[in-house]
């Protein structure tokens, strides 16, 4: 088969895989849309906001492990291809942000860029999840793990790849397997760019919401209300002087 055949192909694998959604799926058998309820995306952490803890923790280690049977799966299926286990992982983590049937609205992609870290080196992962959880709850903003974890896999792929220092154990293409990566990170990145919008206005959501009381969650809920309405208040004054 003629590589550029087996690269479509393999592109097309893993963007299908991605395109799985737990979330999505078990909300439309609810009868509902996740992506019109809670903070509005197709996720495992608006899946614990929807439905509860649950349904979100299986959609999460869904998540994972779909983007993990990607990684290790294609080198398999596509074995002449160089670069076979990053194509297919990138093009999972794009296939969940941008899936086909839901309009290209997915997900934001953490749980994927994790299964491709545990395909990689599960003691990567580890050290991953454990650095990104802790950085979560000093900042009180879960979209800061997508963000620094786009930016730190590539880079953790380059300089210990086997081509490398050869530290992980299913990365074997130094720098070349790091840029591949590196498209799907400029993915997740263009999905939190509003959430960076929203800490800035007050907007965005603590982590903490996940398992304060029910009382402080409608605190929460009444803080973001109040800056959005200020917010809103706002743009109608500028309008208004941009009239007169």
């Amino acid at each position: 088969m003629p590589l550029a055949l087996q690269s479509i192909l393999c592109i097309l694998f893993g963007y299908l895989i991605g395109g799985i959604n737990p979330s999505y799926i078990i909300g439309r058998l609810r009868g509902f849309d996740i992506r019109k309820k809670g903070s509005g995306n197709a996720g495992a952490s608006n899946a614990v906001i929807t439905m509860g803890k649950a349904i979100g923790i299986g959609s999460a280690i869904f998540d994972i492990l779909k983007a993990t049977a990607a990684y290790l799966l294609a080198p398999l299926i596509f074995g002449d291809l160089a670069l076979a286990a990053e194509i297919a992982g990138a093009a999972c983590i794009l296939g969940h942000i941008f899936p086909v049937y839901m309009k290209f609205k997915g997900g934001k992609g953490l749980a994927c860029l994790g299964g491709v870290v545990l395909a990689m080196d599960w003691r990567a992962f580890l050290i991953l999840l454990g650095s990104e959880i802790i950085l979560c709850i000093l900042l009180n903003y879960i979209c800061v793990a997508p963000i620094t974890a786009s930016v730190m896999v590539p880079l953790a792929y380059g300089f210990f790849g086997s081509t490398g220092t050869g530290w992980f154990i299913n990365a074997d293409n130094g720098w070349w397997g790091a840029a591949v990566l590196s498209v799907a990170m400029i993915g997740i990145l263009s999905r939190h760019v509003q959430n960076i919008y929203r800490i800035a206005t007050g907007t965005e959501m603590h982590f903490n919401y996940l398992w304060i009381n029910e009382e402080k969650k409608a605190a929460e809920k009444e803080r973001i209300a109040k800056n959005t309405a200020r917010l809103l208040q706002k743009k109608e004054a500028r309008q208004k002087n941009a009239r007169s």
